[in-house]
């Protein structure tokens, strides 16, 4: 079976963008490729730019069974054009995707694990393609939010985009799309003359200037007020309802399959009107630990909690902070909490510090890697999963349920449904519910033997490729 994998960004990106998505597809595609009988392609577009302005579209392999697209539109990740015209349509784009197709296909299946940097409608090649199935993942929620996870503003949960009006407002900072098709060209220049990304001129000087930069337009941006929700008759209000429609329009017909990575996913896609989408949970690598470790009881004291990822407020940091800043102290004395994310910007490092002197202690890793994480949770109790978002299924949830490490989580997002009971469940962004939640661990009060009997068990990569190998099968 020949598939060719779709992602914004190259399963081997040198810089390591993507987050988990990347990781997850790159370990599928070395599964497929394991089991025998498949050749997997990977796709990516929307990063790579050549200097001159007017360079032509073109294709180009950028690896073994790798290609990207040049010079194309729309620029990925969505933010970076966010709401463009060209995310449903560009001519060339599509003429070019149609090129690569018949340059190296014909493919069985072209799984698109989203479509970010490309025109949406590339979607519609399956008119001409009947011997070629079309699925489609859900790592996030790019068809109906070009922000992808329904976060305004970068400071709350989007319920409601009244009719594309709170669109118009959803960026605190809007990118310059040429700005940064420039970057990207910059970069690849400085790979070309032996500097790629992990090199010292990149990581010394593109990285941090860049960073900088970034880092002084939020602050400029932190200091004004939020701009007002337009009204729904604004004219720029029907452009992004459209977009959502054409979306869903362009899932309904052309997918032979939608794939949501969890049943929270699932419900949503449905809501926004996907009618075809189904669950089917990604696997990891990490579900190994599964067999090899087992529930502990949670009677430790002190209770030795970990959070892993990033220090963003959609993944719900700074709402931990919150939670356990307003605790009694003699609550947190009964607590250790360890932080095992890069390094947050001096005033959140500071604050970390000082709650850090409430705490029965404090434990801080810049980051982790899959090689530390067995030893950053080795004495961990509990893993806290706090999203403010509709976080579709956090890896960081995988990889703690799966080393046995009961998770108290928010009610947002796929991560609740690892689970097997809702008892560690709490309203995202409650302070009072997280309080109420922990009360209860640190006094002894949740049933953990019911929270383990009815667990979901998480999914290897080699059961997930081989439950995609029937899904492809079985599309008529």
């Amino acid at each position: 079976m020949r598939i060719l994998h779709y992602n914004w960004v190259d399963p081997a990106d040198p810089a390591g963008r993507g987050g988990g998505v990347r990781i997850y597809a790159q370990s599928l595609m070395d599964e497929q490729r394991r089991m025998g009988g498949h050749d997997c392609t990977a796709l990516s577009a929307g990063m790579a730019y050549d200097l001159t302005a007017r360079a032509k579209p073109r294709w180009q392999p950028c690896g073994r069974g790798r290609f990207e697209f040049v010079n194309t539109r729309p620029v990925a990740p969505s933010h970076a054009e966010f709401a463009a015209g060209a995310q449903i349509s560009n001519t060339a784009t599509e003429a070019l995707f149609r090129d690569f197709l018949d340059k190296t296909g014909p493919y069985d299946v072209i799984h698109f694990h989203g479509l970010e940097g490309v025109p949406a409608r590339v979607l519609a090649l399956r008119n001409d393609l009947p011997n070629t199935r079309f699925v489609l993942s859900l790592h996030n929620y790019y068809p109906f939010c070009p922000q992808v996870n329904l976060w305004w503003q970068e400071r709350a949960h989007c319920e409601d985009f009244r009719q594309g009006a709170r669109c118009a407002t959803c960026l605190p900072i809007v990118p310059n799309p040429l700005a940064v098709r420039r970057v990207y060209a910059v970069e690849a220049t400085l790979a070309r003359f032996g500097a790629p990304a992990g090199s010292w001129p990149y990581e010394r000087l593109l990285r941090p200037s860049l960073s900088a930069g970034w880092r002084a337009l939020k602050a400029m941006r932190a200091r004004k007020p939020a701009a007002p929700v337009p009204p729904v008759s604004h004219s720029s209000a029907s452009d992004y309802a459209a977009r959502r429609a054409e979306m869903v329009r362009l899932l309904n017909t052309y997918c032979d399959e939608v794939l949501a990575v969890s049943d929270r996913v699932r419900d949503i896609a449905r809501g926004f009107g996907v009618t075809k989408t189904r669950t089917c949970y990604i696997g990891t690598r990490h579900a190994e630990a599964w067999a090899r470790t087992a529930p502990r009881p949670l009677g430790t004291d002190p209770l030795r909690m970990v959070y892993l990822g990033y220090m963003r407020a959609d993944k719900g940091f700074f709402f931990l902070l919150d939670a356990l800043d307003v605790l009694p102290d003699q609550t947190l004395s009964r607590l250790h909490l360890t932080v095992a994310a890069r390094k947050g910007p001096a005033q959140v490092m500071a604050r970390l510090r000082a709650l850090g002197q409430r705490l029965a202690g404090l434990t801080w890793h810049d980051g982790y890697a899959a090689s530390s994480l067995g030893q950053i949770v080795a004495e961990a109790d509990i893993g806290i999963v706090p999203p403010l978002w509709e976080d579709n299924l956090p890896q960081v949830a995988l990889e703690l349920h799966a080393r046995h490490i009961p998770l108290m989580t928010s009610d947002r997002g796929g991560a609740q449904e690892l689970p097997g009971a809702r008892d560690l469940v709490f309203q995202a962004g409650n302070t009072q519910d997280f309080a109420r939640v922990l009360a209860r661990v640190l006094a002894g009060q949740v049933d953990m033997a019911g929270y383990w009997e009815n667990a979901r068990v998480p999914t290897g990569i080699a059961d997930h490729a081989q439950e995609l190998e029937q899904l492809y099968k079985g599309i008529q």
